[in-house]
């Protein structure tokens, strides 16, 4: 993929985190790519649905195994608004999903009262348990990137989780 595609598709993803908070889900978004043409997008409904489990990422890890007939999206990329916790990390593996490309670092997330970086100390011993450098997770600086966490820390009717 070439970057503005990186963008277009991340950008994508900040906007579906962004209706996210509006629909009364968390400030998090999903898109997954394979061959250029987009195969599923997908909103954090942890508190919609009432499970733990149903962030972005897994959401649209679902729907791209439903869409194609497969586990393994080897083929995909994976484009989410925030960079990937613990689980959802772990998820795109399982699904041997080769490139995760992310706008905002988890700092956004701790901001905006996501405390996933407590996770992956407990699991691994630090805050980040796969460097951007090892070439599975991209960090694209956008302009838009806290715009969810923003959204969220805007709204007086959130549901903490």
């Amino acid at each position: 993929m070439s970057k503005s595609q990186d963008t277009s598709f991340l950008a994508e993803a900040i906007n579906l985190a962004v209706d996210s908070v509006q629909s009364a889900g968390g400030p998090f978004g999903a898109v997954i790519v394979c061959e250029g043409e987009v195969i599923a997008r997908a909103s954090n409904r942890v508190t919609v649905n009432h499970d733990a489990s149903a962030h972005a990422e897994v959401e649209a890890i679902r729907q791209a195994g439903a869409r194609l007939g497969r586990p393994h999206l080897q083929d995909c990329v994976l484009y989410a608004s925030c960079e990937p916790c613990p689980m959802c990390l772990a998820a795109a593996l399982w699904a041997h999903i080769p490139r995760i490309v992310f706008a905002a670092p988890h700092a956004q997330a701790i901001r905006a009262g996501f405390a996933d970086t407590d996770i992956a100390m407990q699991l691994y011993g630090q805050a980040r348990p796969v460097a951007p450098a090892q070439g599975l997770l991209t960090h694209l600086d956008l302009p838009q990137a806290a715009s969810p966490f923003d959204a969220w820390l805007a709204k007086t009717d959130r549901e903490a989780y």
